[in-house]
């Protein structure tokens, strides 16, 4: 039975390995059945998925950083809550490369079964990510007239 320090120290080991740029040390830390849950992805990934989404990360964005404001372990679950730092060097979803250093408020529930980690679920924070990046979000057609007749009757 894994103590709750060693399943601490592989999520950390984990989001380091990441950080160091050493990918495959990452992902040997994943269960043969890993699946993840990421807040914006309709569908559940496997291990295959959740690589090329790290990837997506992975190059676009340079001298990334996870650090942990907190981390709570319970049994074999893992969270941690804080930031991620890079700064984007490549492609993001269509965008070139800006040179810009983002700071992006983090937090995962990683779940740890026989010293591999099987599921983790990430919330980051995709609205500020694209704000830092100078993607500005416009809004819709049902939202347009509304802010129009606002904007309207304050000059009136």
């Amino acid at each position: 039975m894994l103590t709750t320090d060693s399943n601490r120290d592989l999520v950390l080991r984990f989001y380091k390995a990441f950080d160091d740029r050493t990918i495959d040390r990452a992902l040997d830390l994943l269960a043969p059945n890993f699946v993840a849950h990421l807040a914006g992805v309709p569908q559940p990934l496997d291990a295959e998925g959740f690589k090329q989404f790290g990837l997506s990360f992975y190059t676009a964005f340079g001298q990334g950083h996870h650090g942990f404001d907190e981390i709570v372990v319970a049994g074999d679950r893992v969270v941690t809550c804080g930031r991620f730092t890079a700064i984007h060097i490549g492609d993001f979803q269509g965008l070139p490369p800006t040179g810009k250093q983002i700071s992006l408020a983090v937090m995962h529930i990683d779940r740890v079964e026989n010293g591999k980690i099987v599921e983790h679920w990430g919330q980051g924070d995709a609205l500020g990510l694209m704000q830092q990046l100078g993607v500005v979000f416009l809004p819709g057609p049902k939202l347009l007239p509304r802010l129009l007749r606002s904007a309207v009757s304050r000059w009136f």
